[in-house]
C-alpha cells in the first residue's frame, strides 16, 4: 500500500510540475536582438537586461567560422563573437515593454564604458516559444552538415580524378621514355582529348582521292589479271 500511495504521489508531482512548466511557457515571451555589439557576451546581455525584469534563457548567435578564424588570425581579439541573440522573459508583458522601449536606443552605462554608444535593436515575438527556436537551430545545424557532406563528396571525386590524371600522365611519360631509349619518336597525346573530326572540304578531298584510286585499280588489266588468278 505504501509504494502504492508513493507511486500515486510522484505520478502527482510529475502532472502537477508539467503543468507548471506549460503555464510558466505561455507566461513567456521573447524578443528578438538583430545585432550583438562586437565583444558582449551572453552573460552580458543578460546583465544589462535582466534590470528590467526576470529573464529566462538567453541565445546568441555565433559568428560564421570562416569569418571568426580570419578575425582571430589577422586581429587581437580571440573572445567569439556573436551576430543575433533571443532572449526569453518570464513575463511576455515586460518582454514587449522592454523591446519597444530599448529599440534604437544606446546601450548606454557610465561614461567610458565599451558599449555606450552602441544601439540596441531589438523586437518583440508575439505567439514565439523557444522551443521553436531550437527546432529552428537544430534545424538550420542539419542543413550545414548536409552541405558539408556534399563538399566533401565533390572534393573527394576532384582528387581521385586528380590522382588518375596524374598516375595515365606518368604511364605515358614512361612509354616514352623506353620509345626514346630505343630511338623511336613517341608523341604524348593530351589526357581526354576529343578526336579531331575531319572537315567537310578534307571529307570530299579524301572521298575524291579514294574514289580516283578505285577507278584506277579497275583499268588496270595487270591487276585484273592477278586478281583473277589469286
Amino acid at each position: 500500500m505504501d509504494q502504492e500511495k508513493r507511486a500515486m504521489r510522484m505520478r502527482n508531482m510529475k502532472k502537477e510540475a508539467l503543468t507548471a512548466f506549460t503555464a510558466a511557457q505561455e507566461r513567456a515571451g521573447v524578443i528578438y536582438i538583430s545585432r550583438i555589439p562586437p565583444g558582449m557576451q551572453p552573460s552580458k546581455v543578460r546583465h544589462l537586461l535582466g534590470a528590467y525584469g526576470a529573464i529566462g534563457r538567453v541565445y546568441l548567435q555565433q559568428e560564421d567560422a570562416k569569418r571568426a578564424y580570419l578575425r582571430r588570425k589577422y586581429t587581437s581579439t580571440k573572445k567569439p563573437h556573436y551576430t543575433e541573440g533571443w532572449v526569453e522573459f518570464k513575463d511576455k508583458k515586460i518582454a514587449r515593454s522592454v523591446a519597444e522601449m530599448l529599440n534604437a536606443q544606446p546601450i548606454g552605462g557610465k561614461k567610458g564604458t565599451r558599449w555606450r554608444d552602441d544601439i540596441w535593436t531589438m523586437k518583440y515575438l508575439p505567439r514565439f516559444k523557444w522551443y521553436m527556436l531550437t527546432e529552428q537551430v537544430a534545424h538550420e545545424a542539419a542543413i550545414h552538415r548536409a552541405k558539408l557532406r556534399v563538399e566533401l563528396s565533390q572534393s573527394k571525386a576532384e582528387q581521385q580524378q586528380y590522382l588518375r590524371n596524374v598516375e595515365l600522365a606518368r604511364v605515358l611519360e614512361k612509354r616514352a621514355a623506353k620509345k626514346r631509349e630505343k630511338g623511336e619518336e613517341f608523341e604524348l597525346q593530351p589526357i581526354n582529348q576529343p578526336k579531331k573530326r575531319p572537315s567537310e572540304e578534307e571529307g570530299e578531298s579524301s572521298r575524291k582521292k579514294n574514289k580516283q584510286q578505285c577507278v584506277d585499280r579497275q583499268d588496270d588489266p595487270l591487276d585484273s589479271v592477278l586478281n583473277n588468278v589469286f
